[in-house]
């Protein structure tokens, strides 16, 4: 594999790479189910909270797009959701015709409750790595993570 450079990657050490990332992804992911446990949202609903966390009022389109979901779900979502008045629905103000959705008070808790509950996993599981090797980590998955974008 190319690196752009004319070096050719170690296919072994890629696939162990691509290995270790789906593992740790699943991890990620069962340990994030577990800390929402407390809470009466589901993983879904999560992820669209911290969509509206992290990126503000968006149509239903614009989230759908996020998740990957059919606009229909995303619907099916956003009710369930301003039934537990995590979010609600505001008309945009400088075109009345367009719907937002907007985090409310409750759903902001939410996700900063989560989100602390992660980042102190995550600083258990660190515990033994270096500061220089959490910064090389972190500085090689934030390079990883831009160049997935490029894609």
């Amino acid at each position: 594999m190319n690196d752009g450079s004319g070096f050719m990657h170690n296919e072994k050490t890629v696939a162990e790479l691509e290995k270790d990332l789906r593992y740790i992804s699943a991890i990620v992911k069962q340990k994030g189910r577990e800390l929402l446990a407390d809470y009466t949202i589901t993983p879904p609903q999560f992820i669209g909270l911290q969509w509206l966390f992290e990126e503000g009022d968006m149509t239903i389109g614009e989230l759908s797009n996020k998740m990957f979901l059919a606009c229909s779900t995303t619907t099916d979502l956003i009710d369930r959701m301003e039934k537990k008045e995590l979010v609600e629905r505001v008309k945009d103000p400088k075109d009345r015709r367009v719907v937002r959705i907007h985090l409310l008070k409750k759903g902001e808790i939410i996700i900063n409750e989560v989100i602390k509950k992660r980042q102190e996993y995550l600083h258990a599981v660190l515990g033994d790595f270096s500061e220089q090797d959490v910064t090389a980590l972190k500085e090689s998955l934030a390079k990883l993570h831009q160049e997935m974008k490029k894609e």
